[in-house]
């Protein structure tokens, strides 16, 4: 909750800009210099201040709290801020997801500023002990740490939900088989639909009698609900183009978002990084979280060898068809990846995968005409609010950040789950496996997976990979 003081002292709120990516904090550094602690005492903005601050640099005056009652104005800019909590319908039952960041703990104090009744819930998902892995080193420590110290300060109750044997069986195990035979999954996304909005559903309809009205979390999207409470709703993009994660929801079901609420779908990062200041919390100068969230410390070449092993194959160059290196395995390469090709002379690019013959195909000039990579089909399409009219126009993601192209897409045999589509625009890095998501304006649409691509040269065994013990059980090109 935001403090109110009585004092008119005139204090100065900068929004941040969205952060970059940066090293992982080390962890459990408790000190802290006298300026961050000067810092800290900006705490006693209220909401309407925050809206105000969206200019890049804006010095106000503090209200005393019966003065900021009286104003109908500021009372408005609260509702505006708060509007993504569904504060015309408070008092909701409400789940919070926390995870120790920054967004899900910003996302809290918003819910309980709104007058909801709030109970966190940290859902514990990291490996099964018979795997080697770094348990000293692992961040979920210091994460449950940071909910505690967050949730204290709240004055909320929290749970931990152990959900470790859930996302091992329905992500971890399924993004392995998906590596094995070369296709390049997405965990997260899975995370969230199987999970997140799925085991844990599951386990508040079993242990806590299902009586939450809400499920919250702090991604950056929105739900656009009818006026009817229990009718269909929508996901929708954020203001926010690099941080907006439709793309990481776009696999949930209409039931499934029908009972979530994302707090910060309206707002920008920097907003959400002012906003955590103001409030004093505990976690506001933590960074974001980066990579994929089970792997903790482990590498991600380290976690596919312990599970895939290594098989040696050959490197080809995509123009000539001549082996000109060796890889451990195509597992560890996917289509337009750079770094870790063993090889001098590049910057070298992976063009695509044969796991018939365990070779990967690589070139120097990956941008040429020839390698255009613009069609591929999808399969298992999901559409939240069922097939839209595609004879309006459609947009697609490839991946998670702003890049967004129009594209044509048609069913296949009258299939609504099954979709050949064009992009008005090439995609190096296009490959099985993927998702696509898919919009129109700001409403996303839904998701499927990436079965093929445009680019689909013929099979080949290199003479020099003869002998190499190449298996010829599955022929596919990716």
């Amino acid at each position: 909750m935001l403090a109110h003081q009585s004092s008119a002292a005139s204090l100065t709120l900068t929004t941040s800009p969205a952060l970059p990516t940066l090293p992982a904090r080390p962890r459990k550094q408790r000190c802290r210099s006298s300026s961050h602690r000067e810092r800290v005492q900006v705490r006693a903005a209220t909401l309407q201040d925050l809206t105000l601050a969206r200019t890049e640099h804006r010095t106000f005056a503090q209200p005393a709290a019966e003065d900021f009652l009286q104003h109908p104005a500021q009372v408005l800019d609260d509702r505006q801020l708060l509007r993504e909590c569904e504060p015309f319908r408070s008092p909701l039952k409400v789940a919070v997801l926390l995870s120790g960041g920054v967004d899900s703990s910003c996302a809290l104090h918003l819910l309980k500023k709104a007058g909801h009744h709030v109970t966190a819930f940290y859902l514990q998902i990291w490996f099964q002990e018979d795997f080697r892995n770094y348990w000293d080193q692992c961040p979920w420590e210091d994460d449950l740490d940071y909910c505690q110290k967050v949730c204290r300060t709240a004055g909320v109750d929290l749970h931990t939900v152990p959900l470790t044997d859930h996302y091992w069986d329905r992500v971890v195990s399924h993004s392995i088989a998906e590596i094995k035979a070369g296709r390049t999954p997405n965990p997260d996304i899975l995370c969230n639909s199987r999970v997140k909005f799925g085991a844990f559903y599951e386990y508040l309809a079993k242990q806590q009698d299902g009586s939450f009205d809400r499920i919250a979390s702090g991604h950056y999207a929105k739900i656009l609900r009818a006026d009817d409470p229990d009718g269909p709703v929508r996901l929708a993009l954020a203001p926010d183009p690099i941080k907006d994660q439709t793309y990481f929801l776009a696999h949930l079901s209409q039931n499934q978002l029908s009972k979530a609420m994302f707090p910060l779908g309206h707002l920008t990062k920097g907003e959400v990084r002012s906003l955590a200041q103001a409030a004093g919390l505990p976690n506001q100068a933590r960074r974001d979280s980066q990579g994929i969230c089970f792997l903790g410390k482990v590498k991600f070449t380290e976690f596919v060898e312990q599970h895939l092993g290594v098989w040696p194959g050959c490197i080809v160059e995509e123009e000539s068809g001549e082996v000109i290196g060796y890889h451990r395995g195509f597992w560890f390469h996917t289509v337009g990846q750079r770094r870790g090709i063993p090889l001098n002379g590049g910057p070298w690019y992976v063009t695509r995968k044969d796991i018939r013959t365990n070779t990967v195909y690589i070139s120097r000039d990956y941008y040429s005409v020839e390698k255009e990579r613009s069609a591929f089909t999808c399969r298992g399409v999901n559409w939240i609010n069922g097939p839209p009219d595609m004879a309006l126009p459609v947009y697609c993601k490839i991946r998670h950040g702003p890049t967004m192209y129009q594209c044509f897409a048609s069913f296949i045999n009258d299939d609504q789950t099954a979709l050949t589509v064009k992009l008005d625009g090439n995609d190096q890095g296009l490959a099985p496996g993927q998702y696509a998501v898919f919009y129109q304006g700001e409403v996303c649409l839904g998701s499927g997976v990436i079965q093929t691509t445009g680019f689909s040269p013929s099979l080949s065994v290199p003479s020099d990979c003869k002998g190499l013990g190449l298996d010829t059980h599955s022929a596919v090109a990716c």
